[in-house]
């Protein structure tokens, strides 16, 4: 696990900023670091040992040095690959798991990539060819940013290393941030910052001769089905998932794993106690409002595998966090986010490396959303005039909690939903809980609003959820949330996150070949009638608690919704009342004033809306004020007591 940058410029001042990038990536690779000068390209990485500890010391080439490379990730298919590659006879200097793409290059071409199981992101430079290949890997667990101009190309694993060179000046992108309102991610190539794009999940991009072509490499085929009964493959499930468990424990110091109390984390903990002898060290976090709090379930886990098993409780100060993890995003933190900062940080304190469930949901159908598709076809029984004025009306009446998945929430969220239909359906789905279109037409000044294209964001949503790689409804669901969600909002956190405190998150759940077999089992083996996660509940019955597996879905949440009517009203008054982005005429004080207040009087639960606005205020201070984290910390302290 690393962080990289590069720079491919024929002027040499702009090559300088090569140590200035690379040490903005420290907390990536604390362990080690590394540069390469020739010509016109530096190269430049830090390093947290994994594998090799000894000589795994990276910009690495290969025989002739005719290649060069450097990568951040873990190319878990490398022992087959190498042994492989040694038999064609390929010479090897290290014991190093990315070596393996030096040799496939010379092999394969640009094609290499096609050969890899891991996680990954790579510069690789051909210096015969006088040509940069940059590469993702097939799901977009490990990011790479860059920037081009006329015969330069700049990129870096992170967005802070691009800014750190002082040759790129923070620019906000509010084409970007428009749909970042309604779906709580970038999409597409898109940052928060102008002229900074990402490289997509599964892409390549080639610099060559001034110019610039990206192309993807990989796409998942939901159309091909398993034959057999529902019992056969499932069994080959069980199979996958387990070798993919143990592919991804290949480490030479100790692995880890996350444990929330769901069955994700907690059928890869239990897959990793069952192939290892050592008890696996598994890190939890809780709250003390119990509605929320799934600790009780993960020490179920714990306790039935003997697992080194570590805690901690986590209360309303985390605000006070909220600033080193904009920091380390890049762009506003999510409420999710919360949670993998905090156990990303308990586990780094025993562990380098922590496996985690991420993916479960895409993958297998978790989401409550994917049965209330279905269920809003049976509400939309009821003619649409009563659901749109008697229904609508008797729905606002219910009172809303601020609880996890309140009967408020769900009526409203039903009943809205049942006006539209199948793709439109799902697209609006995501924007619910956040800013539809009409609600950021008036969040929006007009002026502002003139200055980018406002198009609706359900379009990047249809754009997957009308493939032709898909057919059956349950899939289009899934597919869209692979092809967008997971890479641009889940994997983006999980990285930063982890990243923050110098640990190696992986995913087996997210492993592309996983990803396939998943998509290839019948829809209604993932999503049976109503409920969730058919297939992999019946697997994870094989290792955990029955009243584990078929508990009904809560998510590794927080109250945040009380928080911020109770111990963080004040803060936000005081954070609303200096807006920047009122002060910059970009949002409408009212509808802002409108949203804090409906909150806070228990009217209407705005928490995810305020959530967003508030990161984007400390966002703001940090990016285009130059206000450090801890400067960052004394203002928020401050309005806590103002």
């Amino acid at each position: 696990m690393c962080g990289i940058a590069g720079i491919l410029s024929p002027d040499p001042e702009h090559r300088a900023a090569i140590e200035r990038m690379t040490r903005a990536l420290y907390h990536r690779g604390p362990d080690d670091q590394g540069y390469y000068h020739n010509g016109k390209i530096v190269l430049g990485q830090t390093r947290l040992s994994i594998i090799d500890l000894q000589t795994g010391h990276q910009p690495i080439s290969n025989e002739d040095d005719t290649l060069v490379l450097v990568c951040n990730g873990e190319i878990y298919n490398s022992p087959a690959l190498r042994k492989a590659l040694v038999e064609k006879g390929h010479r090897f200097r290290t014991r190093t798991d990315v070596e393996v793409i030096l040799h496939l290059y010379e092999e394969h071409g640009d094609d290499c990539v096609k050969h890899l199981q891991g996680m990954f992101a790579f510069a690789l430079w051909d210096r015969i060819r006088q040509r940069l290949l940059l590469a993702r890997d097939h799901m977009g667990q490990k990011p790479l940013f860059f920037t081009t101009g006329p015969g330069t190309i700049f990129f870096a694993s992170e967005v802070k290393a691009l800014l750190a060179s002082n040759l790129v000046q923070p620019e906000m992108e509010l084409e970007g941030m428009w749909h970042y309102m309604s779906l709580r991610f970038m999409p597409d190539q898109f940052t928060f910052f102008k002229n900074i794009q990402k490289l997509p999940a599964a892409s390549r991009l080639v610099f060559e001769n001034g110019s610039t072509r990206i192309d993807r490499y990989w796409d998942i085929d939901f159309l091909a089905k398993h034959s057999g009964s529902e019992k056969e493959i499932e069994e080959g499930l069980h199979h996958t998932l387990l070798e993919t468990v143990k592919s991804h424990m290949l480490s030479d110091v100790p692995v880890g794993a996350f444990l929330s109390g769901g069955i994700d984390s907690g059928i890869v903990s239990a897959m990793m106690a069952s192939v290892q002898e050592q008890p696996v060290p598994v890190f939890s976090i809780g709250v003390k409002e119990q509605s929320f709090n799934e600790l009780p379930y993960a020490r179920m886990v714990a306790q039935r595998y003997g697992m080194e098993a570590h805690e901690e409780v986590v209360e309303s100060n985390m605000i006070h966090k909220i600033p080193t993890m904009i920091h380390h995003m890049d762009e506003p933190s999510d409420p999710f986010g919360v949670g993998v900062y905090l156990v990303a940080q308990l586990a780094r304190r025993n562990v380098k490396v922590a496996l985690s469930g991420d993916g479960g949901d895409e993958s297998f159908a978790g989401y409550d959303r994917f049965a209330g598709q279905r269920l809003a076809d049976y509400y939309a029984v009821l003619p649409r005039w009563l659901r749109q004025t008697v229904m609508d009306r008797l729905i606002r009446l219910i009172p809303d909690s601020f609880q996890y998945k309140t009967i408020a929430q769900k009526a409203r969220w039903l009943n809205e939903m049942s006006l539209r239909e199948r793709g439109d359906r799902y697209a609006h789905s995501m924007s619910f809980l956040r800013f539809t279109d009409d609600a950021k037409r008036s969040l929006f000044t007009e002026k502002s609003q003139s200055t980018f294209d406002s198009q609706d964001s359900r379009e990047k949503i249809l754009a997957h959820f009308n493939a032709s790689n898909v057919n059956e409804l349950v899939d289009r669901m899934l597919y869209t949330d692979l092809m967008t969600r997971m890479p641009d909002h889940l994997l983006v956190i999980a990285d930063r996150m982890c990243m923050a405190h110098s640990l190696e998150n992986r995913s087996p759940l997210v492993d592309h070949r996983l990803v396939e077999y998943a998509a290839a089992i019948p829809g209604n083996m993932k999503l049976k009638g109503m409920k969730l996660k058919h297939i992999l509940r019946s697997v994870s019955a094989r290792y955990l608690p029955r009243e584990l597996v078929y508990r009904e879905k809560q998510g590794f949440g927080f109250p945040i919704a009380l928080w911020l009517r109770n111990d963080l009203a004040h803060f936000l008054r005081n954070l609303f009342a200096e807006s920047r982005f009122v002060e910059a005429g970009i949002f409408d004080q009212k509808v802002i004033q409108t949203l804090l207040d409906e909150h806070l009087s228990g009217k209407v639960d705005h928490n995810f809306r305020l959530w967003i606005l508030l990161n984007l205020e400390l966002w703001y201070r940090m990016y285009f004020e130059n206000t450090s984290v801890d400067q960052m910390h004394e203002i928020t302290a401050r309005m806590m007591r103002a």
